[in-house]
C-alpha cells in the first residue's frame, strides 16, 4: 500500500522538473503576454482624436508608465535579487 504522504511528495517533485518547469513557463508566459498585446491594442485606439481628447503631457505619462513598469520587470529576469550589490 502507497503512503499518501509518499503519493503527495512525489507529485510535487513533478511540478519541479526541468521539464515541468519550462512547460509551466511556456503557457503561463504565453498566456499572459498575449493579454499585454491586446491590452496595448485597445490602448493604441485612445489614440483615435475624433473620439478621445488628450494631450502630448498625457501621452508622455502614459508611455512613462509602461517605460518604468518594462524596465523592472526586465530587472527581474536579469538577475536576482540576492545578487545586488550596495553602491553609492
Amino acid at each position: 500500500m502507497v503512503d499518501k504522504d509518499d503519493k503527495g511528495a512525489s507529485y510535487k517533485k513533478e511540478l519541479y522538473t526541468e521539464n515541468a518547469r519550462r512547460a509551466r513557463f511556456e503557457r503561463v508566459a504565453e498566456r499572459r503576454i498575449n493579454k499585454i498585446l491586446e491590452y496595448l491594442r485597445l490602448l493604441g485606439n485612445t489614440s483615435n482624436r475624433t473620439l478621445y481628447l488628450y494631450n502630448d503631457s498625457d501621452v508622455n505619462r502614459i508611455f512613462n508608465a509602461i517605460d518604468e513598469r518594462l524596465l523592472q520587470i526586465k530587472g527581474k529576469f536579469k538577475k536576482s535579487k540576492y545578487e545586488e550589490k550596495f553602491r553609492l
